[in-house]
């Protein structure tokens, strides 16, 4: 979406999907991993990600889409 890279300085997420569609690097805590991950991505030899499904923005339209149905 904004073409910017996440780089989560631990061993897990509670958002996976990021990893798995390429917008986010898990690298943990170690300085050299650190190191190495940050001149990929400032060197442009980051990973190109993708907007993982259903993040469009629109959540908020779908919830309401669906209260107002199950209302009826």
């Amino acid at each position: 979406m904004l073409q910017v890279p996440c780089v989560t300085l631990r061993e897990n997420t509670e958002r996976p999907v990021t990893v798995t569609v390429g917008t986010n690097y898990l690298i943990g805590t170690d300085p050299d991993r650190i190191m190495e991950t940050v001149t990929e991505i400032l060197s442009g030899q980051g990973k190109q990600g993708e907007i993982p499904p259903l993040w469009d923005g629109q959540a908020g339209d779908r919830i309401v889409r669906i209260l107002a149905d199950s209302a009826v």
